[in-house]
Order: C-alpha cells, then structure tokens, then sequence
C-alpha cells in the first residue's frame, strides 16, 4: 500500500496540491485523471519520491518494492538493453554486478568467497537465476524482438527505448508500479500486451493515461486531480465520468429545490413580517432560511475546446482514386502496389506498426513527397486539409498566433480569427504570443484551428490525438464523428478510432495494403488479426521457453 498523508506542494504563490488524503491499496488499478495542468505527473513523482512535497508524507508499506516508468529516454543509452530491464530491479542488478566484478578477480580471496556465497544466496531468492528469461519475456511482450535483447540502448529508435522503458518499469513484480503515459509511442500489439499484464498484474498499479479505452480496460478505481484536491471514484473512467455527471446533476437539482424554498419562506416573511398575528410563523420562518445551505456548485477546471469542421463546399461522389502507388525510403519497400478509391461517406483509420508507410502515404496525398511509382487522384469537388505528425516547421518563426492563422485565412480579419482560436482555449490575451513558444499541445490547437478556417471537406490527420489532454481529445473526437466530410486519419487512441472510423486500412511491413468496410473493433476480432495474435503469442512462448 502507499498513501499519501497530508500533501501540499506549492510552486511560488500557486498551490497545486492542498492537503490531500488518499490510500492506494494492492490489488487495484487507479487511473488518475484530470485536466492539463492539473498535476498529474507531478503527483506522480512526489508518489516515487523524485519530487518532495511543501508539506505532508508519502507513505510505502515497510519491505514494499516501488517501480516507476523512466521519462528520460537517454538515461540508458550506455546500457544495453537487457541490462537496462533488469536494472528496473535495482538491488538484483547490483548484485549480479558485484558477483561479476568478484568472480572476474585473479586474486580470489577467502572473503571475496565468503561475499559471493552471502550474495548468491540473496540472488537466488529474488529469482536472480530467472532474470535474463523473465526480462527477454517482457520485451517479447512488447515487441522487443530477441535480436534487439544485448544491442545498446543508444543504437535503438525512440518507440523501441519506450518499450525497453516500460518492461524496466514492469520487472522483478514491483508492489508498487507507477505508469505516467505508457501507451504513448506504443504499437496495438504492445498495447493489447500490457493491457493484459496490467488486468492479471496483482498488486497496486497508479497510471495516467490520455487513452480513455486503455483506463476503461484496465482501472477498477479513479483518482480525480480537480482545483488541487484528488476525489477517488470505485470504477473506471466510464463510472467516473457518468458518476461525476450524476453527482452534478443531483446537486443543481437539490440547489433548485432550495431555491424554491428560499423564495417561498422569503415571500411569506416579507408578507407577514409586520403582521403580528402571523409574527411567530413569520420568526419561525426567518429561522428555516437561516439553516438553509446551497451546495458549493464550483466549476470543473476542465476545460473544453470547441471543435467543429464545417466543409464550405459538399463534395462530390468523385474523392481519390489510388493507383498501384509504391515508394521505397532507404532501400525499404514502405508502400507496395496499393490501390483502392474513396467514397464520399468514408472515414478511413490507417492502423498497423508501419508507422512509416502511413506518414508516407499521407505526405504523398498531400503533395510533400512523390510515389515512385503508381498515381493518385483527387476529386474536382475535394479540397485537403493536413494535420501532420511533425509540426516542426510550420511553427519556426516569430509569428505571433493570431498572425500565424491569419495568414491560413480567406477573410483576413484580426476579429473573425480570434473566433477559432477562442473556440480553442487560447483567450484575447493569448492571441499576441508567439507560436514557437507553444507547448505540444497548443501547437496541436492552433493546427485543428488552421483546419477549421480552412473549410476543407476533406481531412488528413497523422496522429492529432498526441499530445492533447483527455477533454481536448474527447472534443476532437466528436467533431470527427459529426464531420460531413472524408477523414483518412491515424491514432493510438483505441476510442478514437472505434468511434470516427468506418472503414479500416492497414499498411503492412510488407508496404502491402488490408482493406476492409469495417468498424476498429470488428476488424481487431476478424481472421487477419487473430492470425497476428497467434504469431505474437508463439513468440512469447519461444521467448519463456529459452
């Protein structure tokens, strides 16, 4: 078990956190939720320690093991990658390299024997000898194929080191096991893969996740970080949500009555106030309003942005005709021969580890890069808006925001502009910073803000969904549902994509094309991925077996 008794951090003038309570106890999940800004990774490292609280303690059941997933993806680049797991267990990894420095001596003493047989016996009871299979099992798991397993840490890409980040966080089955965004950069087979572990995993588990699906798969409970206090909710974030929504529901509803009752004492008194017949009811009265007390009916901090797509143009039946489109990068075949064409009801998701090829193929849509071979075709009546991964140039420079959407814009009116920018959470104030100070998820704002000016009926969106909070994600995702348009889009986020797409497309390793008229789930479920899922388990198994 870990609590937290008493914790107040103060970051200047500012109270992030005020004298908050709250038990965590093996054997659960919790999510912990709340909108940006809110503190939730700060919570998190006060939780592993790395943080120290103004006030108040944490407390860890005496002899309990806390894990946390490492957010410095270079830390480890002088490791190599099964070392780098199994240091997720730290007193193992020192023990295992203080046997290795002792045996590696030419001078082996009597008392170096004498260490080495107490240290083995510690090594053998923390499963020492199960190490290397139990760290290689976990990365499997993930996705780290064996041949990865001794390469440095450094020499690996920034998805893989996540992975290798992860199964660090999850070995040697810590008590305690912190996780702040760990499906971020994951594929679905990974995800799917710590789902699992997460639901058999039996002891205590606090995690922050955008991922709404993920926290409904595998939270039994919900923390709720609102205006510096957590509120614990049995459930998981659905619950929370409908929960949450009830509890306001109730208290308007109490508030009303009261109201009503407050209005009728307060007309009977001012009636009869002066009517000495009716002066002890009218008393007796005055003391009834006095006990009444309205619920403290506080707003949420969270806020969200309005996000509404509106095409100035219907389009035609004519989308995009896709025409045996290859293209190699660095000597790997990336997208092979495909070919299909877009009707004007179709919202593709574009799923799969080939994270490349979609990337490519959308750059190749959208004019920024060439097929080398095969062609593509755009209706006459389609117009193309492009939400891409890398955001890198569009704001290197001195723009300030409502300059920079201003330039995106037909009607060149400072006013108008300032509209879908106040639709986005960026207030009047807001509109004169400049865009190359904006964190990730302003960027990712002022993007769908250039979007919507845009009027386009088509949109193309490589991975929107990173780097917004739950609500900005939430807003999105209902305005992709109501958009009268075609969206071609990519997502980790599983709700995201069950609940805006239709039509399914997955780009192979292979660069080869799987199409299917199908909703996210239904396509999970179908032959195709239940072949995948053999193939990934039988690996898994390999990897236990050796």
């Amino acid at each position: 078990m870990i609590s937290a008794n008493n914790i107040t951090l103060r970051v200047g003038k500012k109270a992030l956190f005020e004298d908050v309570n709250i038990k965590f106890t093996e054997g659960n999940c919790y999510g912990l939720i709340g909108a940006n800004g809110a503190g939730k990774s700060t919570f998190l490292k006060i939780l592993s320690g790395q943080l120290e609280p103004t006030k108040g303690d944490i407390v860890i059941t005496p002899g309990q093991r806390l894990s946390f997933l490492q957010q410095d993806h270079f830390k480890y680049d002088a490791y190599p990658v099964l070392d780098t797991v199994i240091m997720g267990n730290e007193r193992l990894y020192q023990i295992m390299k203080e046997k290795e420095a002792i045996y590696a001596k030419e001078d082996f003493t009597d008392e170096d024997g004498i260490r080495a047989s107490e240290l083995e016996g510690e090594f053998a009871e923390m499963n020492g000898w199960e190490a290397e299979s139990d760290a290689a099992t976990l990365l499997n798991g993930l996705g780290v194929d064996t041949e990865f397993h001794y390469t440095q840490m450094a020499d690996l890409t920034g998805s893989m080191k996540v992975k290798v980040l992860l199964a660090q966080a999850l070995f040697g089955n810590p008590d305690i096991l912190l996780l702040d965004e760990p499906t971020n950069h994951l594929d679905l087979p990974a995800i799917e893969w710590l789902e699992e572990f997460l639901i058999n995993f039996d002891n205590t588990v606090i995690v922050v996740s955008h991922d709404r699906y993920f926290l409904n798969k595998v939270c039994t409970h919900t923390a709720d970080i609102d205006y510096g206090k957590i509120q614990l909710y049995a459930g998981n974030y659905d619950f929370w949500f409908e929960s949450s929504q009830l509890l306001i529901k109730q208290m308007k509803e109490a508030n009303k009555k009261k109201e009503e009752k407050i209005k009728e004492l307060q007309e009977f008194i001012s009636r009869f106030s002066a009517n000495a017949s009716k002066s002890k009811q009218a008393t007796s009265r005055k003391r009834a309003l006095e006990k009444i007390q309205l619920d403290d009916m506080r707003p949420s901090s969270r806020k969200y942005p309005y996000i509404d797509f509106r095409p100035n143009r219907e389009i035609g039946n004519e989308v995009l005709m896709v025409e045996n489109l290859s293209k190699t990068i660095d000597g790997v075949k990336v997208l092979d021969n495909i070919s299909f064409t877009l009707g004007r009801e179709d919202k593709v998701a574009f799923v799969g580890a080939n994270e490349q090829a979609i990337t490519t193929f959308f750059k190749i849509l959208t004019g920024e890069m060439e097929p080398d071979e095969g062609n593509y075709k755009w209706g006459v009546t389609t117009s193309q808006a492009y939400f891409p991964k890398d955001n890198t140039q569009e704001f290197d420079n001195d723009l300030t925001i409502t300059d920079w959407l201003t330039q995106y814009s037909e009607i060149k009116d400072a006013t108008y502009v300032r509209g879908f920018l106040g639709r986005m959470l960026f207030p009047g104030e807001d509109g004169v910073k400049r865009v190359r100070v904006l964190s990730g998820g302003e960027k990712v704002r002022c993007l769908l803000s250039k979007m919507m000016i845009s009027g386009a009926n088509i949109l193309i969106l490589d991975e929107p969904t990173n780097h917004l909070d739950m609500e900005s994600i939430t807003a999105l995702n209902n305005g992709l549902i109501k958009f009268p348009g075609v969206i071609l889009f990519t997502s980790h986020d599983h709700q995201f994509v069950q609940t805006t797409a239709n039509r399914i497309m997955e780009i192979l390793p292979n660069g080869k094309l799987v199409d299917k008229i199908t909703t996210y789930d239904e396509y999970l479920a179908s032959d195709e991925m239940a072949k995948k899922r053999h193939v990934f388990q039988v690996n898994e198994e390999d990897a236990q077996d050796n």
